[in-house]
């Protein structure tokens, strides 16, 4: 069973108190974001003005264009020399926020402790392109990567991961491999604070307000702005955790206990080993929603949980 001490007060760092503190006075500081438009909040984000705090771009990154579903697909890849696997990111934002170059020292972390070439998908955001656009580019991405790994990397050692909704339209690529195509080409996942049922967990329908990163309000827009017209929230390409999970890779899920989506990750979790999936759960004391996006102590423990379980593997 889960440690119930986790999710006690008294495991949180004084460190994340403080942080989780000054997130919250911030973003509440902030113009709502659902009363300017989406391109506002897409720059501001760009630019470090949004939840996360700004990171810088690496000079490493390259990015390629492939033949996806609606026209061309960029790619982001960061190569260290001789790489020993691929690491296929998708990347956060609600899929309507975010880009593939948002993260780049996290990627580059990748690509130098665990010797990957690390290949994030700018895929097609929503509400402009609802579902099943950003679904359709990652499938596009992970076929391409299955194709073209061994001739452009040189191994076909590979793995898959993102973090918020960056997991889960990993968890929905890795249902698609499999029972679209009959492939599970991925050695394993690391799933960072998923959202894998978007009719929405009791944790998300019970945060309110709160602005720690997310609240209620938001979530729900998220999952409006992918789902459009879909009436099934619970269509299994939608909502990972209503799939049959036979056949899934390794996993590592990843979440704080001041996450929002907290019970989507440990229903997620249960769901992937009761089909014989070996799985790592990680909980964080205090984790805010994708807390290795602010230094500190146990970002950096949750960055090396990472490392070893993707070098184990």
């Amino acid at each position: 069973m889960i440690d119930p001490t986790l999710f006690d007060p008294s495991a949180v760092s004084e460190e994340i108190k403080a942080q989780n503190a000054e997130i919250v006075s911030r973003l509440s500081a902030l113009p709502d974001p659902w009363s300017v438009p989406l391109e506002t909040v897409r720059e501001r984000r760009r630019q470090g003005l949004g939840p996360f705090p700004p990171l810088p771009k690496s000079p490493r990154a390259k990015v390629i264009e492939i033949e996806g579903p609606a026209g061309p697909l960029p790619l982001r890849m960061i190569v260290p020399d001789a790489p020993k696997g691929v690491y296929l990111h998708i990347h956060g934002g609600g899929w309507t926020w975010g880009t593939a170059d948002e993260q780049d020292p996290y990627l580059e972390r990748m690509a130098d402790r665990c010797g990957l070439a690390v290949v994030s998908v700018e895929y097609r955001l929503a509400p402009e392109n609802p579902y099943p656009a950003a679904h359709d580019d990652c499938e596009a991405a992970a076929l391409w990567l299955v194709r073209e790994a061994r001739a452009r990397f040189g191994t076909e050692r590979l793995f898959i991961g993102g973090e918020s909704a960056g997991a889960h339209l990993s968890a929905a690529t890795l249902l698609r491999l499999r029972d679209r195509h009959g492939l599970t080409p991925f050695r394993g996942a690391n799933l960072f604070a998923g959202c894998y049922d978007l009719s929405l967990t009791p944790s998300v329908l019970n945060w309110g307000a709160e602005k720690l990163v997310l609240n209620t309000r938001d979530v729900r827009i998220f999952a409006d702005n992918l789902c459009g017209p879909h009436a099934d929230r619970r269509d299994p390409d939608i909502s990972p955790l209503y799939a049959d999970l036979k056949g899934m890779p390794p996993a590592l899920f990843s979440v704080g206990t001041r996450d929002l989506l907290l019970d989507d990750t440990l229903f997620m979790a249960a769901r992937w080993a009761s089909f014989s999936n070996r799985t790592d759960l990680a909980v964080w004391p205090g984790g805010c929603h994708v807390f290795i996006r602010y230094e500190s102590a146990m970002t950096e423990q949750a960055l090396a949980r990472i490392d070893a379980f993707v070098n184990g593997l």
